[in-house]
């Protein structure tokens, strides 16, 4: 592969069926979903603006190339005029696909910058060439002066997301501070005011320093106790304002309403209400509200969840990005996942190695679903998800799970990699489908719905016995979250990937029970494959993972990758031949390296050391510890330049040895007479260009153009 800023020309790029879901909707449940996927849409835009200074302008600058005339008119322009080789253009087109995917010019996993492979010279020559520039010379020229510099721009401080001045982040100033965000998070916990939804902007004035605390809203006006004209904070000046991605959010809400007249449900209703009052007020308590009718709203035929939702992105993990997805639901593959859930409080559950004292003291029990996407407007895919994010709202009201059928059929179609021996890979393809089904199964519902947080409740008392519950590993009382703290608050910069390793673990340990294996339908001579392929693709995932690890910055880039990571050395750690990592020669000269597993020593060497581990996260994540958490976690998320496991050192190969990652194309829905048709698309780049060049229409996208400009122009202020 070429440079790690660049989309290879072999990037996998797929379509994501959704049609066969589609077709068994009824007519009220099909206009149902594509108001719902139109209010997604709109609503992604809001992910450019959160990304990078140029998103929105290097969007606005290629769609219109792309959308003024025809793919194969352009392709003969690029070629004729502009000098364009052929694998040039078709870089140039994998290179929208990957930003209109990322929604954004840094990947959704990983936070790394792409660029163009095609000279910057070349495509300016095209972009004058072009019927877009006919048409609107000095819009053209507009976007191109100011976005083509940032665009191709690769200093050191540009190649990652992270916080000023390190990194880029959309989510601070680039004037703020680490101090600065954690000045903001102690005034927003002494307001008991949570950062979803917000940014923090920094500015003079009257000759003062304002720390601007952006709630996302329709409305911009004055609104107390949201909104605070000015607050003194330990000798600082804070202000609560909102108005951010005012346009977006209110083409979402209209979307929103014509969707509320095909509900099924009450519960439906009142969702797609307060989610639109959180977005015209900039109220996380509406959308909390909003959740809690989601949860409600058990097993419907079209899923939908929407705002501000994961918090990857954000510097110091509190602020979300938005997301937004739209889904049918699998009715014949989640009764798999139900199963699992009702046994999960009585027999599952008991299974993990921390004490009672430190689950919840009921389990609540979530609606799995496995869901085609029809729609999914975020920075990346996942293959399930656990949700909503706010623990209250899963304390009191509980939550749900969903399996990302169709995005998982799509990754476990891509076979091979290196690192590994024939054999691995061949049980791998046997098995790896089921074992990917049973994993995210495990991760999303016992995962990241397990374990409890020790707090103060808001009415003053304890959700512990602090008679009785302990920290084990000292004797002391236990310690625990006060009112106006979360994970969050307390585990800042480390609480995504602390969280996702706390989630694989689980998965990883309770993969080897054999009633769970029953439940997937795992044949008995399968068990001992299955339960091999599940740990060796957690390690091999760890391995692939360094390519995540940023060494300029001495940092990780993505929560995922970071939390293997620290997997694969917890397994290095245990000994015993468990796992054997050793660098080799490739065919072609180069130092290689090849992983293995001895799967005689899974069930007692393995077992005895993810046990050991995920008692520590459990524990250290109740108490809000992240002192001792962090100490832990941080040790072996270190990338040693020597000793047995040099990964500094081999950072260098597992980068040169990547593969590409896949971007998927998405359907389109279209109003037809009183019913709605789903626009299918095929594989390749071109068909993500026609896909989103279809997504609106002419005059939509002079208005989203506006938008996209109009917040730039504030940014830049």
């Amino acid at each position: 592969m070429g440079s790690q800023h660049e989309l290879p020309l072999d990037t996998p790029i797929l379509y994501l069926k959704a049609e066969e879901a589609f077709a068994g909707l009824s007519a009220r449940e099909r206009r149902y979903a594509h108001h719902l996927s139109r209010a997604s849409w709109w609503g992604g835009f809001i992910i450019l603006c959160q990304t990078s200074p140029e998103s929105p302008i290097i969007f606005n600058l290629l769609t219109r190339l792309f959308r003024s005339q025809p793919l194969d008119t352009l392709k003969e322009v690029a070629i004729g005029k502009a000098g364009f080789t052929e694998d040039e253009f078709k870089s140039l087109v994998v290179y929208y696909s990957g930003l209109v995917f990322n929604l954004g010019n840094y990947l959704g996993f990983g936070d790394r910058k792409f660029v163009p492979s095609v000279s910057r010279e070349k495509l300016e020559s095209l972009v004058r060439a072009s019927k877009a520039s006919l048409e609107a010379p000095e819009v053209m020229e507009s976007y191109m002066s100011r976005c083509l510099g940032p665009m191709y721009d690769l200093e050191e401080t540009k190649r990652f997301l992270g916080m000023p001045p390190g990194g880029v982040t959309m989510y601070f100033t680039p004037n703020c501070t680490q101090e600065d965000a954690e000045l903001a998070r102690e005034y927003m916990a002494s307001q008991n005011m949570e950062a979803w939804n917000t940014r923090l902007l920094k500015y003079q004035e009257d000759g003062q320093t304002i720390l601007d605390i952006r709630l996302a809203s329709v409305e911009s006006g004055s609104s107390p106790p949201l909104t605070t004209e000015t607050a003194e904070f330990q000798g600082h000046r804070f202000r609560v304002s909102r108005g951010d991605h005012s346009f977006f959010l209110r083409k979402l809400n209209e979307e929103l309403k014509l969707a509320g007249a095909h509900t099924a449900t009450q519960e439906e209703a009142n969702m797609l209400e307060k989610y639109a009052d959180s977005f015209r007020e900039g109220s996380v308590q509406a959308h909390k509200d909003g959740s809690t009718a989601w949860v409600r709203n058990r097993s419907p035929a079209v899923e939908c969840y929407t705002g501000f939702i994961e918090v990857y992105r954000d510097p110091v993990n509190q602020r979300a990005e938005f997301e937004s997805f739209v889904a049918v639901v699998n009715r014949e593959q989640s009764r798999k996942f139900d199963t699992l859930v009702e046994r999960a409080e009585d027999e599952f559950l008991p299974l993990l190695p921390w004490g009672r004292e430190f689950e919840e003291d009921k389990f609540m029990r979530p609606d799995f679903s496995s869901l085609d996407v029809v729609t999914f407007a975020s920075s990346g895919l996942p293959i399930g998800i656990n949700i909503p994010n706010y623990k209250d709202v899963k304390e009191e009201h509980g939550f749900k799970n969903v399996s990302l059928t169709n995005v998982m059929a799509a990754r476990s179609g891509i076979k091979g990699g290196p690192f590994l021996t024939p054999a691995d890979h061949t049980v791998r393809e046997k098995h790896g489908a089921m074992v990917l089904e049973i994993q995210v199964g495990l991760h999303e519902l016992l995962g990241h719905g397990c374990g409890k947080f020790l707090r103060r409740k808001d009415d003053g008392t304890l959700n512990f016995d602090p008679e009785k519950v302990r920290n084990p590993y000292t004797g002391e009382p236990a310690s625990f979250y006060e009112k106006g703290e979360n994970y969050n608050s307390r585990f800042t910069n480390l609480a995504s990937a602390y969280e996702e390793c706390r989630a694989e673990t689980v998965a990883l340990y309770l993969g080897l029970v054999d009633p769970i294996l029953d439940i997937f339908g795992v044949a008995e001579g399968d068990r001992g494959d299955m339960k091999y392929v599940s740990w060796l693709d957690m390690m091999y995932a760890g391995l692939k993972g360094l390519e995540m690890y940023q060494p300029t910055q001495g940092k990780w880039g993505q929560a995922h990758s970071q939390a293997r990571y620290v997997i694969l050395r917890v397994a290095l750690e245990a000994g015993g031949g468990l796992v054997t990592l050793t660098e080799t020669k490739g065919d072609d000269g180069l130092p290689d390296l090849l992983l293995t597993l001895d799967r005689t020593k899974i069930e007692s060497v393995g077992r005895k050391a993810m046990g050991d581990f995920l008692t520590k996260l459990q524990v250290y994540r109740s108490m809000g510890d992240s002192k001792a958490g962090r100490a832990m976690f941080e040790r072996y998320s270190e990338v040693p330049s020597d000793g047995p496991h040099p990964f500094a050192k081999w950072h260098e190969i597992v980068v040169r040895k990547r593969r590409p990652r896949m971007v998927l194309a998405m359907p389109n829905t279209r109003l037809a007479g009183d019913d709605v048709e789903l626009v299918s698309y095929g594989e390749g780049s071109e068909c993500v260009v026609q896909s989103w060049v279809d997504r609106f229409n002419p005059g939509e996208y002079e208005e989203v153009e506006t938008a996209l400009v109009a917040f730039c122009d504030s940014w830049t202020k």
